[in-house]
């Protein structure tokens, strides 16, 4: 059950989509901030189904496809926004800098399941949160289109009974956001290395002398460079009906923890794509940007 429930959180802001140690978090805006003054409902409730194609872990050679419930919740408060950007509260915000919560969270894995990992304990699904410099770097509201550089910082908790910080993430990329391509689709890429420090790495990367094997030599992760990730999304609304999809490489290339006998791939494909209906929406109308 808590694999579905963080799969559901997953694509509730993936179009926005994704990253992946594996967590996931909010990705390029998409659309927001091209459409400055539109007058749109405060909030907006729907479902819909979403498919995904995830790795275990960033590095497992061992893929899962889900069929899951993708919620649409959409909330246009002044200083808490919830859209396709994700869930988040405002801090800073001003033409060109914003400062805001960023977010992130990963499916579990069970051992069993997975050649590398077995005999192992389970990775337990985990979240992500802290603070998010977003600076716009250049952009034209016109042309509907703007580039912006995000330095998100995070600190890592196990989501369990018994929650445990296991270490902190910093993921700094460029993000471009284009609206109205192609007749009416919103399109959002980036790209950027990855970072984490040693403990975040050991959790996912490092053999306990105790389970060590002939094939699986006991291994102690380094704090450092994680990989380079590149991601673009796509969004757009028929009417009441939204439709979105990502795709997202990763590279494990020269990552500090490369040479770990969990990492079985040097490179990591993740793609999603979902529909959801809009089902009610609230009659107050507020100024909106996306």
């Amino acid at each position: 059950m808590k694999q579905r429930l963080f799969l559901v959180a997953a694509l509730a802001a993936f179009c926005s989509a994704a990253h992946a140690e594996g967590p996931v978090e909010a990705g390029p805006d998409v659309d927001a901030g091209l459409s400055p003054g539109t007058k749109k409902p405060l909030w907006e409730l729907g479902l819909g189904v979403a498919g995904l194609r995830l790795p275990d872990y960033r590095g497992s050679d061992q893929y899962r496809g889900y069929l899951v419930p993708l919620p649409y919740i959409v909330y246009r408060g002044t200083w808490l926004k919830a859209d396709r950007d994700g869930a988040r509260a405002l801090l800073v915000d001003t033409p060109r800098v914003k400062v805001d919560v960023s977010v992130a969270a990963s499916t579990p894995t069970r051992s069993r399941d997975n050649a590398a990992r077995e005999g192992m304990p389970n990775l337990p699904a985990v979240g992500e949160i802290g603070p998010n410099l977003n600076y716009t770097i250049a952009g034209s509201i016109e042309n509907h289109w703007r580039l912006d550089v995000r330095l998100p910082l995070r600190a890592a908790v196990t989501l369990q009974r018994s929650p445990q910080f296991i270490g902190t993430t910093f993921s700094p990329h460029l993000n471009l956001d284009l609206g109205g391509v192609a007749g009416g689709w919103n399109v959002g890429m980036l790209t950027g290395p990855l970072f984490g420090d040693r403990k975040y790495h050991e959790h996912f990367y490092g053999v306990d002398a105790a389970y060590a094997t002939s094939e699986r030599p006991a291994y102690q992760a380094h704090g450092g460079y994680a990989g380079w990730q590149a991601l673009a999304a796509t969004t757009r609304r028929f009417g009441n009906t939204w439709v979105g999809g990502f795709v997202r490489y990763d590279s494990l290339r020269g990552a500090a923890f490369e040479d770990s006998p969990l990492v079985r791939r040097n490179s990591v494909l993740t793609f999603g794509f979902g529909v959801s209906w809009i089902l009610a929406t609230s009659s107050e109308l507020v100024s909106s940007s996306d």
